[in-house]
C-alpha cells in the first residue's frame, strides 16, 4: 500500500517538530552545524583532551556541576572568554546546543 503526499507531508511536518523541541527552549533555533563548525575549527576536543584523561569526553558529565542548560552555555562562554575566542552569543549558543545533544541531553 502506498502512502499519500499529504501523509508523507503530515508525517514530515510531526518528525521535524519533535525533532525541533528535543532541546531545551535556551537551545531552541540554535545552529547546529554552525556548532559543530566551532567546536571543530577551535579544536576544543583536543584542549580538554588536555584537561582529562582519555579523548577528553570525559569533561562532559552530565550529573557533575553543569546540571542545567543554563550552566552548559554558561561554561561554554566561560571558555570563549578565557581563550579570547570571540564567538558571538549565538555561536556560542550553537555550541552549547551541540553540547546538549550529544553529551548532556537536557530536555
Amino acid at each position: 500500500m502506498m502512502t499519500s503526499p499529504k501523509w508523507t507531508f503530515v508525517f514530515f511536518l510531526s518528525a521535524v517538530f519533535a525533532c525541533a523541541h528535543a532541546q531545551p527552549a535556551i537551545f531552541h533555533g540554535a545552529d547546529l552545524g554552525l556548532g559543530q563548525k566551532l567546536i571543530d575549527d577551535n579544536k576544543c576536543v583536543a584542549c580538554h583532551a588536555t584537561k582529562v584523561p582519555g579523548d577528553g569526553s570525559a569533561i562532559y558529565k552530565p550529573q557533575g556541576r553543569i546540571n542545567t542548560p543554563g550552566l552548559l552555555r554558561g561554561m561554554v562562554e566561560q571558555c570563549n572568554t578565557e581563550l579570547n575566542m570571540g564567538m558571538f552569543p549565538e555561536e556560542v549558543n550553537a555550541v552549547a546546543a551541540v553540547l546538549n545533544r550529544d553529551h548532556y541531553k537536557f530536555k
